[in-house]
């Protein structure tokens, strides 16, 4: 039996996971993203307002949730862009999955017009569509300039785009530019 065989016997007898139970096994490390609303392949419970007071204080609610630690956004897919940023005006070279793809290893549902609410850990949120974050290419960045972002900066985790390349971003003043674009991203919110 060669190797493929005995990898889809395994699968095949429930000896290995699944594709959609290894992406909704619960994280190993700390949760730095959690995904409730219309998701599909939830690994947490209801939100506890006891424990989960960031969230509570938001004024957030879920049933379930799909969350990632560091590691699980590290397995995705990475993109990366180089936007001149509102901050200091330079290009930056920012590296993470598409957000496209983070959503889809939740099993949000793949619709252009699915709502999307990112939310970042001083209760700003910034709403989009599936549709806007796919056409001007929405990554989850996790590294900036080839580093780690750390919390009390722009990260661990920022939603943002190469504004540079998309004409009608570009041809706004800097500091307008990034207005869907939350750093410290810590929950999205997905619906129909």
């Amino acid at each position: 039996m060669n190797k493929r065989e005995f990898l889809g016997a395994a699968l095949a007898s429930g000896a290995l996971p699944s594709m959609a139970e290894a992406a909704a096994a619960k994280p190993a490390g700390p949760v730095l993203l959690t995904i409730s609303g219309n998701v599909k392949r939830p690994n947490r419970g209801p939100l506890d307002p006891a424990l989960d007071q960031m969230m509570a204080k938001h004024k957030l609610a879920f049933t379930q949730a799909h969350v990632l630690d560091f590691a699980a956004l590290a397995r995705l897919p990475v993109r990366i862009i180089r936007p001149t940023l509102e901050y200091d005006g330079k290009p930056h070279a920012l590296r993470g999955p598409l957000l496209a793809d983070v959503l889809a290893q939740a099993g949000a549902p793949g619709g252009m017009d699915t709502r999307i609410t990112l939310r970042a850990v001083d209760g700003y949120a910034a709403a989009i569509t599936l549709r806007q974050a796919q056409a001007q290419g929405f990554i989850v960045a996790t590294h900036l300039d080839g580093q780690p972002m750390p919390l009390g900066g722009l990260g661990p985790l920022w939603a943002v785009y190469d504004a540079d390349k998309i004409a009608e971003m570009a041809a706004q003043p800097l500091e307008a530019r990034f207005g869907a674009c939350p750093w410290a991203l810590y929950h999205i919110e997905v619906r129909r």
